[in-house]
C-alpha cells in the first residue's frame, strides 16, 4: 500500500486517455488480475479500454417504445459499482487539503451497500482503516464484500429506508477525532464526481445514438450523487429533464410517505444535503417488487426476452449487468419516456449502478416467496413490467410551489444534524451549485501537484 495520496484527477476518470500511457495500461492489466492493486485507482470511469464509455442501448422489443434507453453500466468500475467514484473523490479531496492524514485517521463509510463497498476498496488501496456504517438488513453479498477488502461493519437496525440511523451512528463515531467520514450524503466531492464525470460522460454516451442529443435522464436517488449528471446534462441539452425515481412503497420526495422496500441503494426516508432540486423535474415512482422481478426476468430469463422478440445475444449479455436499483432506473426511463410521449431517435439516459454479482441472495428470496416461476410467469413479467410499462406515478415538479415541498423536506432532514435555515436557504440558487462544481478545476490542480508515483509492480 502506499502512503501518499496519488490517483486520479477529475479530468482524467473523465477521459482516461489523458493519462500517461504506461499508468493506463498497467492499470487495465491490474484491473482483471488483481483488484487490490492501488493502480486499479486509475480505472475509476465509465469508459473501457477502447475510451468509449460501457452502455447497452436496450431494444424496443424489450422497452415497447420508440425511443433509446441508453444504460451506462457501473458494473465496469472496480469494485463492482459506480460509487467507488464518489468514495475517491471525497478521500482523495480529504487528503489533498490536508484534513486526512495517513497512518492518523480511520475513514468511515455511511452507506446502504455500494458506496460502503467502495469505501472500503479506496481505503484498502490508499492504506487506510475502514469502518462502514450500514443497516443489517441488506444482502449479504455487500457485507460480505466489504470484509473482503478488509472493511469492517457496524450495523444499524432496520434496512434500506433506515439510513438514518446510519448517519446518526456515523456522528457519534465522529465524536472521536481520529475517525473521518467520507458522508455522501452531505460531502459535496459526491456531487462535483457526479455532475462532472457521470453527466458529461452521459453526453459522451449518445454521441451517434439517435439524434445525439438527451431528451431525461433518471436516477433514484440514494445519496443523490447520481442524479447530479443531470445538472450536467441540462448545461448541455436546456431541454433535458431530469427525474428522481423512489419506490411506490417509500415515497418520501413525492408527498412525504415512509415505509419499507426492497430496492437496495435507494429511498432513504430523505431529501439528502447534496441533492439539488433546483434541477428536478419530475418525481417518479416505481414499485419495488417489480425491481427484483426484473433482475430476475435479466438473469434467469433469457427465452422469455428472445420470445419478446430481443436478439439472443443481446439477451445472454443482459445477465450480470443489472441490480434491483439499474431496473428501477430503466423502468423510470421508460415511464418518462412515455410521459414525455418521446419518440424515435430521442434518447433517455440512466445507469446501472451496479451489475449481479451482489444479488444471489435477492433472487433466493424471490424465488422463495412464489410457488412457481414458469416461462409463463416470465412472459407476462416481461410484458407487464417492461413492454407495457404504464406511465402512472409520474408527478411533475417544475412548478415553484410544487418544488417548495422538497425544500421542505431537506430542511426538516437536515437542521437537526446542525446545518443552518440561512445555509440550507442558500441552495435554492443555481449560483450555490455552480460554485460547488466550479472547484473541480482546483482539486484538478491540487491531486496533481500532489500525486505521488504509483507505486513499481
Amino acid at each position: 500500500m502506499t502512503k501518499f495520496p496519488f490517483g486520479p484527477t477529475y479530468d482524467e476518470m473523465l477521459d482516461p486517455s489523458l493519462l500517461d500511457k504506461d499508468i493506463r495500461a498497467r492499470a487495465l492489466t491490474a484491473l482483471h488480475e488483481n483488484e487490490l492493486d492501488p493502480i486499479n485507482l486509475f480505472n475509476i470511469t465509465w469508459r473501457d479500454s477502447a475510451n468509449d464509455v460501457r452502455k447497452v442501448v436496450l431494444p424496443s422489443a424489450l422497452t415497447g417504445i420508440d425511443a433509446n434507453i441508453v444504460v451506462m453500466l457501473g458494473c465496469g468500475f472496480p469494485s463492482g459499482s459506480h460509487k467507488v467514484g464518489p468514495a475517491y473523490s471525497t478521500l482523495i479531496e480529504g487528503l489533498v487539503d490536508g484534513e486526512i492524514e495517513p497512518g492518523v485517521h480511520t475513514i468511515l463509510g455511511p452507506s446502504t451497500g455500494n458506496f460502503g463497498i467502495g469505501t472500503a476498496y479506496i481505503s484498502n488501496l490508499l492504506g487506510f482503516r475502514a469502518i462502514v456504517i450500514m443497516p443489517d438488513n441488506m444482502s449479504k453479498e455487500r457485507y460480505e464484500r466489504i470484509r473482503r477488502y478488509g472493511g469492517e461493519l457496524e450495523l444499524t437496525p432496520g434496512s434500506e429506508s433506515d439510513v438514518i440511523l446510519t448517519l446518526e451512528k456515523t456522528r457519534e463515531l465522529m465524536q472521536n477525532p481520529k475517525n473521518k467520514a467520507l458522508a455522501q450524503f452531505e460531502l459535496f466531492p459526491n456531487y462535483r464526481f457526479h455532475r462532472h464525470v457521470t453527466g458529461n460522460s452521459a453526453i459522451a454516451a449518445v454521441r451517434g445514438v439517435g439524434n445525439g442529443r438527451i431528451a431525461a435522464f433518471t436516477s433514484a436517488p440514494g445519496s443523490a450523487g447520481t442524479i447530479a449528471a443531470g445538472d450536467q446534462i441540462k448545461a448541455a441539452f436546456p431541454e433535458a429533464k431530469s427525474a428522481a425515481l423512489e419506490p411506490y412503497e417509500c415515497s418520501t420526495l413525492a408527498n412525504g410517505g415512509q415505509g419499507q422496500h426492497r430496492i437496495e441503494g435507494i429511498g432513504d426516508k430523505m431529501c439528502t444535503l447534496i441533492h439539488n432540486v433546483l434541477q428536478t423535474d419530475f418525481v417518479v415512482l416505481i414499485r419495488d417488487e417489480e425491481t427484483v422481478q426484473g433482475v430476475k426476468l435479466f438473469h434467469d430469463g433469457t427465452e422469455a426476452l428472445v420470445r419478446a422478440g430481443v436478439d439472443r445475444a443481446f439477451a445472454l449479455g443482459l445477465r450480470e449487468l443489472f441490480g434491483p436499483s439499474g431496473i428501477c432506473n430503466v423502468l423510470g426511463a421508460i415511464k418518462m419516456a412515455k410521459h414525455l410521449r418521446l419518440g424515435p431517435g430521442d434518447n433517455v439516459v440512466t445507469v446501472a449502478t451496479d451489475g449481479f454479482d451482489r444479488y444471489n441472495s435477492v433472487l433466493d428470496e424471490l424465488n422463495g416467496r412464489y410457488l412457481e416461476i414458469s416461462e409463463t410467469v416470465l412472459d407476462r413479467w416481461t410484458h407487464d413490467i417492461f413492454i407495457e410499462a404504464a406511465d402512472c406515478d409520474v408527478h411533475d415538479f417544475r412548478k415553484p410551489q410544487i418544488k417548495e415541498q422538497l425544500f421542505a423536506q431537506k430542511e426538516k432532514d437536515w437542521v437537526k444534524f446542525g446545518y443552518t435555515k440561512e445555509f440550507l436557504d442558500s441552495m435554492r440558487e443555481q449560483k450555490f451549485w455552480d460554485a460547488q462544481y466550479d472547484k473541480v478545476p482546483g482539486y484538478n490542480q491540487k491531486i496533481s501537484a500532489k500525486r505521488s508515483k504509483p507505486p513499481a509492480r
